[in-house]
C-alpha cells in the first residue's frame, strides 16, 4: 500500500514539473494567442489534477513526508530544461540533483525505521 501511495507521489510530482513546463512554454508566447491559452490551459488542467491527488496523498502520509518528497521536483526539472530546452547540466546541477535525492531517501529511510510496529 505504502508503495502505491509513494509511486502517486512522484507521479504528482511529475505532472507538478509538467505544469512548470507548460508555464515556460506559455511565457514564451504571444500573450492571450491561441498557444499562450492552450499552454495555459495545460498548467491548470495539470495544477487541478495534482491538487487532487495531493489531497488524497496526505490523508496516507504524514505531511512531513509527502512534503520532503516534492523536492523530487528538482530532478524533473533539470530533466525537463535538458530534454525539452537544451538547458546545460553542469556539474553544480548534478551534484545538486543527487543531494535532492539523497536527502529524500534518507527521510523516507528515516521514517520506516522510526515507525512503530
Amino acid at each position: 500500500m505504502k508503495r502505491r501511495i509513494y509511486f502517486l507521489l512522484h507521479l504528482l510530482m511529475l505532472l507538478y514539473a509538467g505544469s512548470t513546463v507548460c508555464s515556460k512554454l506559455a511565457a514564451g508566447e504571444e500573450f492571450l494567442s491561441p498557444r499562450f491559452l492552450l499552454y495555459y490551459g495545460g498548467v491548470l488542467v495539470l495544477l487541478g489534477i495534482y491538487a487532487l491527488g495531493w489531497q488524497q496523498v496526505i490523508k496516507r502520509l504524514p505531511l512531513a513526508t509527502a512534503y520532503a518528497n516534492k523536492a523530487v521536483t528538482v530532478l524533473w526539472g533539470l530533466v525537463a530544461g535538458l530534454l525539452l530546452f537544451g538547458e546545460s547540466l553542469t556539474p553544480g546541477k548534478v551534484i545538486g540533483v543527487i543531494l535532492v535525492v539523497c536527502g529524500v531517501a534518507l527521510f523516507a529511510f528515516a521514517e520506516e525505521g522510526g515507525e512503530k510496529q
